[in-house]
């Protein structure tokens, strides 16, 4: 039975559907077109133009999936328009929509002079009229619906993602392209029902509130007739006047809301589709920007910004006059809204210069909010490093996509590894896409978390994810809410301005120490392996390039390469992207980042090169160069000698005990069975068994691997219950090649996957290194490697950037048991006091780890780390083909150990014919103390840069300095600036020595001059 009320909110919502929306345009007519299908990608304007243009009609379907079509607009405003009272004539474009912005076709419109307008779009489809004739061109883009495969959770496989498999067939049908005569009282009028309904629906039935509403819309209905809408359409606004007139409670709710289009910068359309997109975008920002003061935009990626600037030249130079007008606010001082797990430490630093030194460049800004509002959960390094980039607020609002755990707080200090906090905000709207809805604004209110102690939060609105930005339908939304009863108060501002006012209101907020860990998307630590290979290949490289070519600089005739450095730094920092990275995008988009990666170490490799040559000079000795930040045998650290054989000691015995076979290098002996299993590894040092007798080690395991939702992004906890032991191998054979002991296993998956090991055992090594060439053709499945341990662990440490941090192996808590697959970088360290196995890898980054009772013979502890995946959506062929990796296991490990190992795996030592060897540039007289860069300073000035850590969570004191010396040296930010709250204490800097005394973790950025 329904209510008196729910007659009338239904007999609210048919009035406007069936006599408001369709006297929105009094009149209209249609425009003149023509077409150009562009042949293949997009073009430039200027060569659009040029080209011959054929008559085309509503109606006609249009579109290839990818592919773009010009239309050349024509026609003329009706005379009997101008000037109409209550109206104003604009364009209504409709290109076939099919789904939301951002996901569907999308246009552009141009004047003939080459410059934009504004774009069209779902729900942004006008255009204004700038004169009585009309002559424009629309630039219409046939992007496919790749995110329709995953509505209502089905995730279906789509060939879209590809445009040679997207198929020829138009997508679209060209609608309505036609200049009309908007009631702009009608306009007004839906702005006004739809913010009361929406307010109406929040409030409690027993409101008094909610029937005011409910009576003044009754009311409204009853005032404007539906056969004279025009002539009535104002006394039915003048009902509605009193009752959005209201003000708001004085303890209401206090919104900041901040215009937001959060663009992925790939995702389920290619690089080259998101340059576009912010074109898009920004036409429409600037374009709201002039018809509203009030109004504000916020966006992050320096990135987007750089594109812009070479594509779109004069949108450029607009945007620039709204930064210095303050209604165009750059935020988020990285290059782009990067994942921040994975990423490397340096890398990761490299985000934050690379984005806030564009800014400053640029616009003169210094951006200090950091705005990472989509990242897969937030590494627990990063307090540290958003201080050291001199910024001073934090906002993300993923966290609300936990499955399990709900985030405490909304707004709070965040503390990272090495103690340094960030101010932080989570928006409790939990969206970073709001319509400003009643919804979204009654949601925020209820969840506030800081109720009773602060009262403000930040509302980011507009489309996004696709693109699209806000809408004037938003900003009328925040207009009508601004001071309005029983709404929270919404206020149109900056992001800067509202953590000011956050800070100054709530400055002892809570702490929350350690990483953010979302409890969703734990596939993104696995998919695409070859992405998430060359990123990890090529943050070592730049290493090396950077590390070699200062080298050479500081010694010798060579020019610095600043520029090609960067280049290819920008080139790795966009491929860091929170959808690229992690594994998450279409295969275009993964096709582009495998070529990129390759174009990026065929540039590094290039720079390594040169600058080698330069140093070791003509010669024809071979030179070995240890570009860790560790001594290697005779290598000093970051340094090259001569002859030096890195494989001068015992050689590895290779022999049988019954079916087993032993390598032993008088360091390391380790036992590997019939099964390929490693069954013993000790330490001669101890002579202690590292591995636990009854959990195989080297165990590979092939899981089921059907998330309940997002293919490539999930991984389900129930995974773990259906399991092939793969433990028969086809084949098994030895061989001690050149000193080093090898164990080669090949076998097949039921599916036809074959996986060959090599576990090496080398002269000199502390661990065995198990290489992978795996050829791999499984349809949802994850390939798990195992290590059972002998050790008793509470905890295990996992490398992040600059540091470690330590998680649980057991369950006790429901935040502990949803951490059932973390992120590690180059090791993962399982210890118990005085003795530990560090597990190394060169490309993988997801991985588990549990404590398990043995009875009376104690506890062990299993590292299971993720190899590779095979999810379906939203590349169907998703990391298909042959893969080639490695992983280490070093027994006796201290954590030292592991730090050193995981450089080694990463970081192999180069032959190179030279001269001469050389002594390094930079010297550390404390190995706890690690150097992560060396290079030479962004200004030019022939300062080097040195930026160093403690890497093993204890204090230390260090001697840094050149080795031919320095007239001075300073500690700065990551932006290699004096004077900045970046730049922490770290010790005596006198004479060109640093004389550091660092807390665990902490991390320093040197400055040496000459």
């Amino acid at each position: 039975m329904h209510s008196h009320s729910d007659i009338l909110t239904q007999r609210l919502d048919r009035f406007v559907r069936d006599h408001l929306v369709p006297r929105l345009h009094r009149e209209r007519t249609p425009l003149t077109l023509a077409a150009w299908p562009v042949p293949d990608e997009p073009v430039p304007f200027a060569e659009a133009v040029g080209q011959t243009y054929e008559p085309i009609e509503a109606g006609t379907r249009w579109g290839r999936a990818w592919s773009t079509l010009w239309l050349r607009v024509q026609g003329s405003v009706p005379a009997e328009w101008r000037d109409v009272p209550g109206t104003r004539v604009e364009l209504d474009i409709d290109l076939g929509f099919t789904g939301g912005p951002g996901f569907n076709a999308e246009g552009l419109a141009w004047r003939p002079d080459g410059s934009t307008i504004k774009a069209i779009s779902p729900d942004n489809r006008w255009l204004p009229v700038e004169s009585d004739t009309i002559d424009f061109y629309l630039e219409a883009a046939a992007n496919p619906d790749v995110g329709a495969a995953m509505s209502g959770g089905t995730f279906v496989p789509t060939m879209l993602g590809d445009k040679a498999t997207a198929g020829d067939a138009p997508l679209y049908e060209l609608r309505a392209l036609d200049v009309v005569l908007l009631d702009t009282e009608v306009w007004e009028l839906l702005r006004d029902i739809w913010t009361l309904r929406g307010l109406m629906g929040e409030l409690a039935v027993d409101d008094a509130r909610r029937y005011e509403i409910l009576l003044a819309l009754s009311r409204m209905v009853d005032v404007v007739d539906p056969t004279d809408v025009a002539g009535t359409v104002s006394a039915g606004r003048e009902q509605l006047a009193p009752v959005l007139a209201a003000p708001a409670a004085a303890s209401a709710h206090r919104m900041v809301a901040v215009g937001h289009a959060h663009i992925d910068s790939a995702w389920l359309w290619p690089l080259r589709e998101t340059v576009r997109k912010v074109a898009r975008t920004w036409s429409n920002v600037a374009d709201l920007a002039d018809r509203d003061p009030e109004f504000v935009f916020a966006c992050s990626s320096a990135q987007q910004y750089a594109w812009i600037k070479q594509y779109y030249p004069a949108l450029f130079e607009r945007i620039r006059g709204l930064v210095a007008r303050g209604q165009f606010a750059p935020v988020g001082g990285m290059w782009v809204e990067s994942d921040t797990n994975m990423p490397g430490g340096e890398a990761m630093a490299r985000q934050f210069v690379a984005g806030k030194q564009f800014f400053l460049d640029e616009f003169d800004v210094e951006t200090e909010e950091v705005w990472l509002p989509d990242s897969f959960g937030y590494s627990a390094a990063l307090p540290q490093i958003v201080a050291a980039s001199a910024s001073r607020w934090f906002l993300t609002q993923k966290i609300s996509w936990n499955q399990v755990n709900k985030m405490p707080h909304h707004t709070f200090w965040w503390e990272g590894i090495d103690g340094s906090r960030v101010f932080t905000h989570f928006p409790p709207a939990d969206t970073y896409n709001s319509v400003i809805s009643g919804t979204e604004l009654a949601r925020a209110s209820r969840q506030y978390a800081e109720k009773g102690a602060a009262n403000l939060s930040l509302l980011p609105y507009g489309h996004g994810d696709g693109g699209g930005g806000p809408t004037r339908e938003m900003i009328a939304a925040a207009h009508r809410t601004a001071d309005l009863d029983g709404s929270a108060r919404v206020e149109l501002s900056t992001p800067r301005r509202f953590f000011e006012r956050a800070e100054e209101e709530y400055p002892n907020a809570p702490v929350w120490r350690g990483e953010m860990y979302l409890e969703l998307h734990r596939g993104t630590l696995t998919s695409q392996l070859k992405t998430k290979q060359g990123n990890r290949r090529n943050e070592h490289l730049l290493r090396e390039a950077e590390l070699y070519a200062a080298t050479a600089a500081d010694r010798t005739s060579y020019a610095y390469p600043y520029e090609r450095l960067a280049e290819l730094w920008e080139l790795l920092l966009l491929h860091q992207f929170h959808d690229i990275l992690p594994g998450s995008s279409i295969a275009w988009v993964h096709q582009d980042a495998e070529r990129n990666h390759a174009a990026i170490t065929a540039g590094a490799e290039a720079v390594i090169a040169e600058a080698l040559a330069a140093i070791t000079g003509p010669g024809s000795a071979d030179v070995v160069v240890n570009a860790t930040p560790h001594r290697r045998a005779e290598v000093p650290a970051l340094g090259a000698v001569v002859g030096s054989d890195l494989t001068a000691a015992t050689p590895t015995s290779v022999t049988t005990e019954g079916e087993d076979v032993v390598l032993d290098n008088g360091i390391v002996r380790a036992v590997v069975d019939t099964h390929g299993h490693l069954v013993s590894l000790v330490d001669h040092a101890t002579g202690r068994e590292a591995l636990a007798t009854d959990t195989p080690s080297n165990a590979l395991r092939l899981h089921r691997d059907e998330p309940a939702n997002w293919d490539a992004w999930d991984i389900d906890e129930y995974y773990r219950r259906t399991v092939i032991e793969l433990d028969e191998v086809d084949s098994l054979s030895t061989s001690d090649t050149d000193g080093r002991g090898v164990v080669t296993t090949v076998r097949r998956t039921p599916a036809g996957s074959m996986i060959t090991q090599r576990l090496t055992l080398a002269p000199g090594a502390s661990a065995v290194e198990i290489g992978h060439d795996i050829d791999w053709h499984e349809e949802q499945k994850l390939l798990k490697l195992g290590f059972g341990l002998d050790v008793h662990a509470d905890a295990v440490a996992a490398e992040t950037q600059f540091g470690h941090l330590f998680r649980p192996t057991h369950t006790n808590t429901s935040w502990e048991d949803a951490r059932f697959e973390t992120c590690a970088h180059r090791f993962v360290w399982v210890g118990e006091p005085g003795y530990g196995v560090a597990v190394t890898n060169d490309s993988t980054y997801g991985f588990d780890a549990a404590r398990h009772t043995r009875d009376d013979r104690g506890t062990t502890t299993t590292v299971n780390l993720s190899l590779i995946r095979a999810p379906r959506y939203p590349d169907p062929y998703a990391d298909q083909g042959e893969h080639t990796l490695t992983v280490s296991i070093r027994p006796g490990a201290l954590i030292a150990d592991a730090v050193e190992e995981g450089y080694r795996t990463n970081l192999p030592a180069r032959v190179v014919s030279g001269g001469s060897g050389f002594a390094p540039l930079v010297t550390v007289d404390n190995p706890a103390v690690v150097v992560e860069s060396v290079k030479l300073a962004h200004d030019r000035s022939g300062d080097v840069i040195v930026r160093l850590y403690e890497s093993r969570g204890a204090r230390a004191r260090a001697r840094v300095e050149l080795t031919d010396g320095a007239s001075a040296v300073v500690a700065t930010d990551l932006l290699e600036r004096t004077g900045t709250y970046g730049v922490r204490d770290c010790g005596e800097l006198a004479d060109g020595v640093a004389t550091l005394s660092l807390r665990p973790f902490q991390l320093v950025t040197l400055r040496f001059s000459r």
